[in-house]
């Protein structure tokens, strides 16, 4: 049965059919309960009063009392504007309005007290405040609006059909008004009274209209744990409801592939972070529960090597695995460096791709399904409807936001009951609350450890002016035998720019190191150019390679040790990361260098400073969240999970989001179903928004 907050918007008093349909455009408000959940974004303190005196024109609000002793109308037609004087003890100051201006001149009175709230600015050396709010002493304290004014985003169209911040506060000090007694509790009592939360109605009249700074802060804290909460509650249901559901295949045999490969053929000895994984995922797959697990770790870090590890002992229990990658790139880099590691074992590994050949294709199908074709590396290929295995019991996963949720369910239809074990890896950092929501359902490894004879990379700054230096570092390096990558943005709104750009920088460079061979790619080169000249470069012909991004994620060239970045400031964080970890990949001293022009705000400042600072992953990604905000960085909208922010922020609530995880687990541990009747309510929250549980038994 709807319920009061159910109702549409246009029956409340003040809105009607028009603003409805403004509303509803532009910020989605259909109901009163929509409109209730549309939070001011920053309050203004109305207990502060200033003297005439103090005001200047670089101070954000202020609130003064006194009166109007003159006003006139000046200039004609469209540039019509209505000025008064306004007086208080200490000075005067001019009142200006462009709109509404004979409503103005009928309801302002000459030598009535007022109190006047507004940004002051600064026009012919004279202060002045631009359309502020007038109201009587009577009128603020006949309408109680909080002692703290609630600002709210609104848009242009809006404010051309006066629903500006104002009008919004308006409504939502009639709604309240209308709700008393109507906002019915969703949360059960047990969690209200442990946490101490004050309830769902007082928590939202105080947001809308705080009557103290306490009031906001048990307010704001109550409706951020309430959102973190459902979200938590929903993940963490999916994942209960899944590993009740489906079974997993039991490895409980550690044999000759695992142990053979790990005593005599494993290349170097494994850091302390892989051989944590592996014990990790070993638990996982000895249960009769099927693993789901998320592996994060940098470039380079060695999850390849743990993925494979986890492949041989599916062979020891008789189950072949398959790794799936987002490029063909990427798919023949596995292959090759997996072919490598098991040059020495009796193994079969096979590739497919689009590009693989029908005689081949029919050949892999046919040792696929009668078993003698242990691994299979490939991209979106692998989803088709004709690959078939005998067994299979491990499915990794590269890359995990380059694959849909509903692509990879294709995956696990290919055995009849019992789904295999997925192992997702990414080497884009997560932050550790964005990797709680996002991929809450999945059980978290982290690498965190450069194998045993990397060298971190060093990073430096350097503006425009310091080119002739910088040219003469590349130089050394060129003479140690190094090779080098420098890299030009492409940003679509300026492709022909950015071409030019790199064009350009491809001649400086040629100029500059005239017996060098250098190369250029560029997404706009055809597929066959392209691979060429990276071949070129991978085999040491060419020493130079000036691109775009295309080379992000990628091949591997363990002699390239120098990363130029040109206009460094027009990259993203998490990019300018990826970028970095193509180089240091060999035992060499590797470098990172960023080149800016001297003009640049303080955010790409902050960017460039944290990359000289840090090379871990997770930290430059905690910063890149706090920089940017959560909804946009990758992965948010591919979990399947949609979920979409009110109040809480994942890059400041940290510790709340933990909290509402540990109450939803401990919750979910007690009562599965929410069967108890305390926690009934719950199921309402759980059952309202996007998450169904159609993707329940997907990573």
């Amino acid at each position: 049965m709807p319920g009061f907050l159910d109702q549409e918007i246009k029956f409340l008093p003040g809105v009607g059919p028009k603003r409805a349909e403004l509303l509803g455009k532009e910020l989605k408000i259909k109901t009163f309960g929509d409109l209730l959940y549309y939070f001011p974004y920053k309050y203004i303190d109305r207990t502060k009063f200033y003297h005439i005196s103090e005001i200047h024109a670089q101070m954000p609000y202020i609130q003064i009392k006194g009166k109007i002793r003159t006003m006139e109308t000046i200039g004609e037609g469209n540039k019509q504007r209505l000025t008064a004087r306004f007086y208080d003890e200490t000075g005067s100051l001019e009142l200006v309005w462009f709109r509404a201006i004979k409503w103005q001149k009928e309801n302002l009175k000459l030598n009535k007290e007022y109190i006047v709230f507004g940004k002051p600015s600064e026009f012919n050396g004279r202060i002045n405040v631009v359309h502020p709010e007038m109201e009587t002493e009577e009128e603020k304290q006949l309408k109680p609006s909080g002692l703290f004014q609630g600002y709210y985003i609104t848009t242009e169209k809006m404010k051309n059909k006066y629903l500006n911040s104002k009008t919004i506060h308006k409504l939502q000090l009639t709604l309240l008004q209308l709700a008393t007694g109507k906002i019915d509790e969703t949360l059960p009592q047990t969690i209200l009274k442990k946490l101490k939360l004050i309830s769902l109605e007082k928590a939202l009249t105080a947001i809308h209209k705080p009557e103290t700074t306490t009031e906001l802060k048990n307010a704001r804290f109550r409706l951020k744990f309430e959102e973190l909460f459902i979200i938590q509650l929903k993940i963490l249901a999916l994942k209960h409801q899944r590993e009740n559901k489906f079974k997993g295949y039991r490895f409980e045999e550690v044999g000759y592939n695992f142990n053979t490969f790990y005593n005599d053929f494993l290349p170097f000895e494994l850091t302390g972070a892989q051989k944590r994984v592996i014990k990790e995922i070993r638990r996982d797959v000895k249960r009769n529960v099927q693993m789901n697990r998320l592996l994060q770790g940098d470039v380079g870090s060695g999850k390849t090597l743990v993925a494979l590890m986890t492949m041989l002992l599916a062979m020891d229990n008789g189950f072949q695995s398959c790794l799936m990658a987002p490029t063909e790139i990427l798919a023949q880099q596995h292959y090759q460096s997996l072919s490598g590691f098991l040059q020495n074992m009796p193994l079969k590994v096979g590739l497919l791709t689009g590009s693989t050949k029908k005689s081949e294709r029919r050949q892999l199908h046919e040792e696929l399904e009668n078993g003698t074709l242990q691994i299979l590396i490939g991209t979106h290929a692998l989803i088709e409807d004709v690959v078939n295995f005998k067994k299979l019991g491990l499915v990794v996963i590269d890359e995990q936001h380059r694959f849909g949720v509903a692509q990879r369910a294709k995956l696990w239809k290919k055995n009849d009951l019992i789904p295999p074990h997925v192992l997702v890896m990414t080497a884009t950092p997560i932050p550790r609350t964005l990797a709680m929501t996002v991929y809450g359902d999945l059980d978290v490894s982290v690498i965190d450890e450069l194998p045993p004879g990397r060298k971190p990379i060093e990073t430096h700054h350097f503006f425009e002016n310091k080119r002739k230096q910088v040219n003469n570092f590349l130089r050394m390096q060129l003479q140690k035998g190094r090779q080098i990558y420098v890299v030009y943005p492409l940003i679509t709104e300026s492709e022909k720019m950015d071409l030019k750009n790199l064009e350009e920088g491809f001649r400086h460079i040629s100029e500059a190191f005239p017996d060098v061979k250098v190369g250029m790619v560029h997404g706009r080169m055809k597929p066959d150019q392209k691979e060429n000249a990276m071949q070129k470069f991978k085999s040491g012909e060419s020493r130079i390679l000036v691109a775009t991004t295309v080379i992000e994620v990628g091949v591997d060239v363990p002699n390239a040790s120098v990363m130029v970045i040109e206009s460094a400031e027009r990259y993203g964080l998490s990019q300018l990361h990826q970028l970095r970890g193509r180089v240091g990949r060999g035992a060499e001293q590797s470098y990172c260098i960023l080149m800016s022009s001297y003009k640049i705000s303080n955010e790409s400042r902050k960017r460039l400073s944290t990359m000289v600072r840090t090379n871990d992953g997770f930290d430059i990604a905690e910063v890149d969240m706090k920089l940017r905000g959560p909804g946009d960085l990758e992965g948010t909208q591919q979990s399947g999970i949609g979920f979409d922010l009110k109040i809480a922020n994942l890059g400041k609530d940290g510790e709340i989001l933990k909290l509402a995880r540990d109450v939803a687990t401990d919750l979910l541990d007690n009562d599965p179903g929410l069967q108890q009747s305390e926690n009934r309510i719950l199921l309402k929250s759980l059952r309202a928004g996007k998450t169904g549980f159609d993707w329940s038994s997907i990573s």
